[in-house]
C-alpha cells in the first residue's frame, strides 16, 4: 500500500508512476483504491488498461474487502490509501487506509513531501508509527523532493525511524494535475496523461528502490482464487462514457458472478439501449457537464423513459439518477429535458451536498431491499434535486446515494433475478 500523512501527498502520481515502471518490467499488476473514490481507480485503469478496484471497508465490511482481495490474480496488488493514513470515518479510524492495511495485513509505504522539515518530519513518522499497533508501516518514498534534501534527509529518518528510506521522486512538471468540483479532472481529460506518467516513471526507475518494494510485498499473505463464473441468466444494459464513469468494479463482478451479461452503452452517443436487454444500470459520473448532448439525444431518452416506466429493472446512482428526472441544469445554467421518468429537476448549488458515509433503512421490500435491511451507503455531489429522496420500488432503485454491491447485502444478486424475471416473462 502506498499511503500518506494527508491529502496532496501525491499518491496517485507514485501509485501510477509506479504501475507503470512495473508494467515496462513486464510485470502484471493489480490496483486497488481506499475508499469510495472514483476518479483515482480511473488513472490507475489508464495506466494498465485493466480495471483498478476500491477497498472499502464501510460499504462492504472486512469480509468484502477480503473477497474483492481474493478475486485479484496478478503477480502483484498495490494498493493506493486515502487521505491521511489513520483517517476513517467521523474522526476515527474506521475504514481508513490504516484499518485496510490492517484487515488484510499489507505492508504500506508513506509517500512524503518533505519541504521545510527535517527532524521534525522523522517524529511526524514516529507518532504514526506508535499511534496504532501494528502500523503496517514498513518503509518510506520521499516525494517532490529534490536530490540534495534527500540525501540529507535519508539517513536522519533511517536511524530515528529503523524504516527503509525507499528512494524519492523530485519535483517533475509532468507530476502536477488539475481538479475540480469533484477531484481530479478525469483521467481522459487531462493531456498526454500517458507520457506524462511514463515520464515520472522513468525517474522511478533512477532515483527509487523498486526491487525493495517489491520485496516488501512479498511479505503480504497471498490471495485466495477467485469464484468461478457461472453460466448468464440475463442481460443488463450498464451507461459507460463521460457523462456516466462513477462505477465500482466491484459493481459490475458481482452482476457478471451473479448470471449477468453486460452490455456497455452510451446515453451520449449511440440512439437507444442495447437489444435484449433485462435490465438498466445508470451509475453516477458528470451528466451536469454534458446536459445538453444527453437532451440532445432523444430517441435515447425516451428508450429509456418507455422502458424503465414499463418495469423494465433499473438501478440508477446519482448522476444515474438526475439523468432520470425531468430536467437538468448545466454548469453554465442551461436547462435541459433529461428522461423523464420521474418528476424531479436537478439543479446546480455551488457547494458540496450531503457528503459522505450514511446508512439507509429500507421501510418495505424493492428490486434491491427488504424491509427492515440497513444498507451502507456514500454521498458525493454539488447538484441536487427538487425531489431528491430515493425512489424504491419492485423495479428500480433511483437515489443520490451510491452503493457497494460487494457488501453484506446480496444487492448484485437480486438485481440479476429481477433482470432475469424480466427475461422469462417477456421470452
Amino acid at each position: 500500500m502506498l499511503a500518506a500523512m494527508g491529502s496532496g501527498s501525491g499518491k496517485t502520481v507514485v501509485t501510477c508512476a509506479l504501475l507503470a515502471a512495473l508494467r515496462a518490467r513486464g510485470m502484471s499488476v493489480q490496483p486497488f483504491k481506499c475508499g469510495p473514490d472514483y476518479i483515482d481507480p480511473m488513472f490507475h485503469r489508464w495506466m494498465l488498461g485493466t480495471p483498478s478496484r476500491n477497498l472499502d471497508l464501510f460499504l462492504q465490511g472486512k469480509a468484502g474487502v477480503r473477497r474483492t482481495l481474493s478475486r485479484q490474480t496478478a503477480e502483484l496488488a498495490l494498493v493506493e490509501g486515502a487521505m491521511g493514513f489513520y483517517d476513517g470515518v467521523k474522526g476515527t479510524d474506521r475504514a481508513s487506509a490504516w484499518a485496510v492495511a490492517n484487515a488484510a495485513d499489507i505492508p504500506a509505504v508513506l509517500v512524503l513531501c518533505p519541504k521545510g522539515a527535517s527532524l521534525t518530519l522523522a517524529a511526524q513518522i514516529r507518532g504514526l508509527q506508535a499511534f496504532r499497533s501494528p502500523s503496517h508501516i514498513a518503509g518510506l518514498l520521499l516525494n517532490n523532493c529534490k536530490p540534495s534534501l534527500y540525501a540529507h534527509l535519508k539517513p536522519i529518518l533511517e536511524r530515528e525511524t529503523a524504516l527503509p528510506v525507499l528512494g524519492y521522486l523530485p519535483p517533475m512538471e509532468e507530476a502536477v494535475l488539475d481538479s475540480r468540483h469533484l477531484g481530479l479532472l478525469t483521467a481522459g481529460e487531462v493531456e498526454n496523461l500517458s507520457a506524462r506518467f511514463e515520464a515520472i516513471a522513468r525517474q522511478l526507475e533512477r532515483t527509487a528502490k523498486i526491487g525493495a518494494l517489491l520485496a516488501l510485498a512479498g511479505e503480504a499473505p497471498e490471495c485466495a482464487p477467485p469464484p468461478p463464473r457461472p453460466h448468464p441468466r440475463c442481460n443488463i444494459a450498464a451507461a459507460r462514457d463521460e457523462a456516466f464513469c462513477f462505477c465500482y468494479e466491484d459493481n459490475l463482478d458481482l452482476l457478471r458472478e451473479s448470471g449477468a451479461e453486460l452490455a456497455f452503452f452510451s446515453p451520449l452517443r449511440d440512439p437507444a439501449l442495447p437489444p435484449d436487454v433485462d435490465g438498466l444500470y445508470l451509475p453516477g459520473g458528470y451528466p451536469e457537464l454534458y446536459a445538453r448532448q444527453l437532451s440532445e439525444n432523444r430517441s435515447m431518452r425516451e428508450t429509456i423513459r418507455g422502458a424503465v416506466k414499463a418495469g423494465l429493472p433499473a438501478v440508477a446512482e446519482c448522476g444515474g439518477f438526475l439523468y432520470l428526472q425531468k430536467t437538468l441544469e448545466d454548469d453554465r445554467g442551461g436547462v435541459w429535458p433529461m428522461a423523464a421518468v420521474l418528476p424531479g429537476d436537478g439543479y446546480k448549488t455551488g457547494r458540496l451536498q450531503r457528503f459522505g458515509y450514511k446508512n439507509l433503512t429500507a421501510q418495505e421490500d424493492s428490486l434491491l431491499f427488504r424491509a427492515g435491511e440497513s444498507v451502507p451507503v456514500h454521498e458525493f455531489h454539488y447538484w441536487d434535486c427538487t425531489r431528491p429522496g430515493p425512489v424504491l420500488g419492485e423495479t428500480i432503485y433511483a437515489g443520490f446515494p451510491h452503493l457497494h454491491f460487494g457488501g453484506e447485502l446480496p444487492l448484485a444478486e437480486r438485481f440479476a433475478e429481477g433482470a432475469a424475471r424480466w427475461r422469462k416473462q417477456h421470452e
